[in-house]
């Protein structure tokens, strides 16, 4: 049996893609080892393969970076792996190096368009850095694939490199129970975002609707860059009552409070490609519990909106706009009969069981 490793730079708790792809690796026959890094605050990690988290004395700056890629290359360099995936470019060079020395396998595996992230914005010699590391070493992988057909397109016209589209969509039966049933008038409607709370994200627009809004409480599943920022911003407007910050959570406690939800938004500002090409996992963990969305209006989301009629579309993050648009998404009961049946389709077919085949496509030829 081959022997398979992960490695991400996250602590591995709520990476729901790697663990999924680590799964669908082991049912191919593979040996998975899942590699992270621990963090003082990090949650046990139970999973059904390997997995091996790392302390850092470093928690960001290029110092981090740098420490972690010298320890995931000299843990690499010690065992015995067949293959070497790199999730996002954060990775990339600790796993070429090893690869090239063991002479094995690389394959790259990139969530996102990550020369492009927000947090790039403004630090042009950062980003040069990490466009310099992109350049060089993305050509030379052995295979990759990405999360969407805008950033495969990218990618391909910039380094000729054939990279498939593996979507991030969630496995069918993690919401095979029955969706909750409509709330009472008397209890509030659930507005629902999970994910990171950085920069970009339209969580501040969300929270400046919630004024506007009766019976509504807005539920933030995440952490982030702007954690205390966004919490400062919900005492300023005295919303404690109505903004509820549950902090992260792991993959089972999410899945219970999606089900929960009314609406589930997904508001990411063009800040840059990686956003306007962005295809968020909370979408797709939208549509499997049944919830009506509430997106931006960038293309690979409203692609998906559009195509199988599950919610509304924003032209715009101003705060008033936004709110009509929740009120609507959570009061016509006509449209929302609408999305609920539409939804079970799009769940039908927007799951990883679907997906997982283009991921046994290339992986296959290392077995």
């Amino acid at each position: 049996m081959k022997k398979i490793s992960l490695s991400v730079i996250n602590d591995l708790v709520t990476d729901n893609r790697v663990h999924k792809v680590a799964v669908s690796l082991k049912k191919m026959g593979f040996e998975p080892v899942l590699i992270g890094r621990l963090l003082p605050e990090s949650h046990p990690v139970e999973r059904d393969y390997q997995t091996h988290r790392m302390k850092l004395l470093f928690r960001k700056s290029a110092m981090f970076y740098l420490e972690y890629n010298i320890r995931l290359f000299l843990y690499l360099l010690k065992s015995e792996i067949d293959v070497f995936v790199a999730n996002d470019l954060d990775t990339l060079p600790a796993n070429y190096l090893a690869s090239r020395i063991k002479h094995k396998p690389l394959i790259y595996d990139s969530h996102e368009y990550f020369t492009e992230v927000p947090e790039l914005i403004g630090r042009p010699v950062v980003k040069a850095i990490w466009l310099r590391l992109e350049k060089l070493l993305v050509p030379k992988v052995d295979a990759a694939y990405t999360v969407c057909d805008s950033i495969a397109e990218v990618y391909r016209d910039l380094y000729k490199v054939d990279f498939k589209v593996v979507r991030n969509l969630p496995v069918c039966s993690m919401f095979e129970e029955p969706k909750h049933q409509e709330k009472a008038p008397d209890q509030p409607k659930i507005i629902l975002y999970q994910g990171a709370l950085n920069l970009g994200r339209g969580v501040g627009a969300a929270i400046r609707s919630i004024p506007y809004l009766d019976g509504v409480e807005l539920w933030l599943v995440g952490d982030g860059d702007q954690t205390s920022e966004l919490k400062q911003l919900v005492i300023e407007m005295k919303l404690e009552s109505k903004v509820k910050f549950l902090g992260r959570l792991p993959l089972h406690k999410l899945r219970e409070v999606t089900l929960q939800a009314d609406l589930g938004i997904s508001l990411e500002e063009d800040l840059g490609l990686n956003y306007r090409f962005a295809l968020p996992n909370k979408l797709f963990d939208y549509i499997q519990a049944g919830v009506p969305v509430l997106v931006s209006n960038l293309p690979e989301m409203m692609q998906i909106v559009e195509h199988y009629r599950i919610g509304i579309i924003a032209e715009t993050h101003q705060r008033k706009v936004l709110a009509e648009l929740m009120r609507d998404a959570l009061f016509d009961e006509e449209k929302r009969l609408v999305w609920k049946q539409n939804l079970q389709k799009a769940a039908k077919e927007l799951c990883w069981e679907n997906e997982e085949k283009i991921l046994k496509s290339v992986y296959e030829r290392f077995l």
